[in-house]
């Protein structure tokens, strides 16, 4: 059999290359015969560049960059023809601010790393979204690349307040003749009931009752810029460096559909004879844009069956049929919850080993 792996990261213990070989690993222990082969997925947050420089190489720019809280932190562009492909979590992730102190945190050096990939010669340049742990706006990508206003766009939402212009000739003519791509799983507005602050304010430490405040502070950076945009489906995304990059009149494409076209997934899904694909925690937001539903909407079209592998499973049968897959397995049900943090890579597979002795013919 023909056998297409195509995980996710499992968030906190292995990246999207590391699960895919765990699990062809295992699945090879039971079936040596089968053929498996692995495209290791992300949806534009962290692993984003590791799994694009595994599908198509190109060269590393390895560059130090202001980190959230300002602290110098290391980042990596994959530079691919005339494209750079940028991860954002790199410059601003939540793993970097701890889950606090999310109104300070700044998008700094993600401007930093989108000037240095077009002082490296790129044309198109390729901005991963998720994972981070800003809710400024982007207005910190803004300032890296020139832009300037009437308050400090560089130390985080917080410090908007009260901002009624902002000059963005700078940065637009910094980016002249550059395409840019948002990729993101992400529809929500800046701001709002369902924007950036109130959806996912709270797990960048910021506080209940100052949720309401810093939205409206948001709304307000965004009436200052460009408030119908402001409205866009995925403007919200990464705290809002969404807003930021169409700002600058970038583009948005869902970035599980941009990494599946890069690794020619349908292709590679039509030769297999089943899908498998996993994510750390498989619940109901892996519906809207994420990794396993994207792998499992390209199998259906090959029609193909699709399992996933995932730390746990948290979405009933009815449920995960309806997001087109045939079958779920639960590392922590099947190894238990100790050794599936211990020792993820070797659990992993262990059961991918068990998922083929029943699919494997």
């Amino acid at each position: 059999m023909r056998i297409l792996v195509a995980p996710d990261k499992f968030a906190g213990t292995l990246s999207a290359v590391e699960a895919a070989a765990a699990i062809a690993e295992g699945w090879r222990r039971q079936a040596p015969a089968d053929e498996v082969d692995t495209a290791p997925m992300s949806d534009g947050g962290p692993g984003f560049v590791d799994v694009l420089n595994a599908a198509l190489g190109g060269d590393l720019l390895a560059v130090t960059v202001a980190g959230p809280l300002g602290t110098e932190t290391p980042a990596t562009i994959l530079m691919a023809g005339g494209t750079a492909y940028v991860e954002s979590a790199q410059a601003c992730g939540v793993h970097l601010t701890g889950g606090d102190n999310g109104e300070n945190a700044t998008t700094y050096g993600v401007g930093q790393l989108v000037s240095e990939a077009v002082a490296a010669g790129a044309t198109r340049v390729v901005l991963g979204l998720g994972g981070s742990g800003t809710n400024d706006g982007g207005a910190g990508m803004l300032a890296a690349l020139g832009a300037a206003a009437d308050v400090p766009l560089d130390r985080g939402g917080a410090a908007l307040e009260g901002v009624t212009e902002v000059d963005l000739s700078a940065p637009r003519a910094a980016l002249a003749g550059v395409e840019l791509v948002a990729a993101s799983d992400v529809d929500s507005p800046l701001a709002g009931l369902f924007g950036a602050t109130k959806t996912f304010g709270p797990q960048k430490g910021i506080a209940e009752e100052r949720l309401p405040w810093l939205d409206g502070v948001l709304e307000a950076y965004g009436a200052a810029t460009d408030r119908r945009l402001a409205l866009e489906a995925g403007t919200g995304a990464a705290g809002g460096l969404g807003f930021a990059a169409m700002l600058l009149g970038g583009s948005r494409v869902p970035g599980i559909d941009l990494v599946a076209e890069a690794v020619d997934l349908s292709g590679r899904a039509r030769e297999a004879d089943v899908v498998v694909t996993g994510e750390g925690a498989f619940d109901f937001s892996s519906r809207a844009g994420k990794v396993p539903a994207g792998v499992a909407a390209v199998a259906a079209a090959a029609l193909r069956p699709c399992v996933v592998l995932a730390g746990q499973v948290l979405v009933g049968s009815r449920e995960m049929r309806a997001l087109g897959m045939d079958s779920a397995y639960s590392l922590v049900d099947a190894v238990g919850e100790e050794r599936a943090f211990a020792d993820p890579a070797g659990a992993l597979a262990d059961l991918a080993q068990r998922v083929a002795r029943t699919w494997s013919r």
